[in-house]
């Protein structure tokens, strides 16, 4: 139970209570049912790009092992928002504790950042891949892989707990209403009772960086991509290198796009309205387009997925054989 005293008394806060999307039944009922179709079919469809993957052997690449790694954390990230996004949906006290909401915004934060790290280094790959092919197997190694992946994870948590603790050392002291259907550091810093201005500027700096450097890798590792598929002679293998990428930078633009608009601007253009929107995006729909955009776009994919169902059928059928 909150705490509320008046007067010079200071208030405690032991929990926040979410805003939401809308306060309409009905509206609230067509986003349940909205919300748990796209984080059932995110789920399974990053579920189901791991399985592939790790039960192909002609999967068992660089390229792959970092896009397994890409859906694991899109598997997990949409998790960490959607199941509260729903349970709120349908009940009538939309609310989390302090400490739960710590959590949920220190993951969602820690499992966004490694999921811009990953995308930099994705593009890495690709650059050594198409430019520097005859050095591909030193390069991308798997005692440079591995590190590469744990170092993007290393980094997101680290960065996650900054904003954590200097987020959640503010004090809360009058309303406890967060304007918005998850924990994140905007809608927080709108309601607390301190200076915010350093938060703000940890919040801005950060991200700045942050995204200053994996948007640079992508650019710059692109560029020469680029340049390097322009001087290709051959029309098929021009349309092999940019179908190999077409599907990564995708991507890059969606995410990072998001990012951008919601992060990276000044504080008194901030509508939590509009963010709201926005974040349902960012966090429900983004999860569930990235095993579409790698699966549906991705040649190797595609094949790898028809030997398995094909491999599939002829077991079923040599059992049925066998059974008879």
């Amino acid at each position: 139970m909150d705490e509320i005293s008046e007067g010079n008394q200071t208030t405690t806060i032991t929990e926040f209570i979410f805003v939401g999307l809308t306060d309409s039944p009905v509206l609230l009922l067509i986003l349940f049912v909205m919300f748990l179709v796209i984080y059932i079919t995110s789920f399974l469809g990053n579920f189901a790009m791991i399985i592939l993957i790790w039960a192909s052997s002609q999967l068992h690449t660089p390229m792959y092992f970092f896009l397994g790694n890409l859906s694991f954390l899109d598997m997990c990230y949409s998790s960490v928002i959607a199941p509260q996004t729903l349970a709120n949906s349908i009940s009538e006290k939309k609310s989390i504790s302090v400490a739960g909401c710590a959590t949920q915004m220190y993951f969602f934060i820690a499992l966004g950042t490694t999921e811009c790290c990953l995308l930099a280094v994705m593009a890495y790959d690709r650059y050594v891949a198409i430019c520097n092919p005859l050095l591909y197997p030193v390069l991308m190694s798997p005692s440079i892989c591995i590190p590469l992946v744990v170092g993007s994870y290393i980094l997101g948590f680290f960065h996650s707990l900054v904003h954590t603790i200097f987020t959640f050392r503010l004090s809360f002291c009058g309303s406890n209403e967060i304007n918005h259907f998850y924990c994140d550091i905007t809608p927080l810093l709108s309601i607390s009772c301190s200076n915010t201005y350093v938060s703000e500027i940890l919040l801005f700096s950060l991200v700045g960086v942050i995204e200053i450097i994996t948007i640079l890798t992508v650019v710059v590792s692109y560029s020469y991509i680029l340049a390097t598929i322009l001087g290709i002679r051959s029309a098929h293998g021009r349309h092999k290198a940019f179908s190999t990428c077409a599907s990564h930078f995708t991507g890059v633009t969606i995410y990072h796009g998001t990012i951008l608009f919601m992060y990276l601007r000044p504080t008194s253009s901030y509508s939590l309205d509009t963010d709201k929107i926005l974040a349902v995006f960012y966090t429900l729909v983004i999860p569930l387009l990235n095993p579409l955009i790698y699966s549906l776009r991705n040649q190797d994919v595609k094949d790898a997925f028809r030997r398995r169902i094909k491999r599939k059928k002829i077991k079923v059928i040599w059992v049925n054989w066998l059974a008879g």
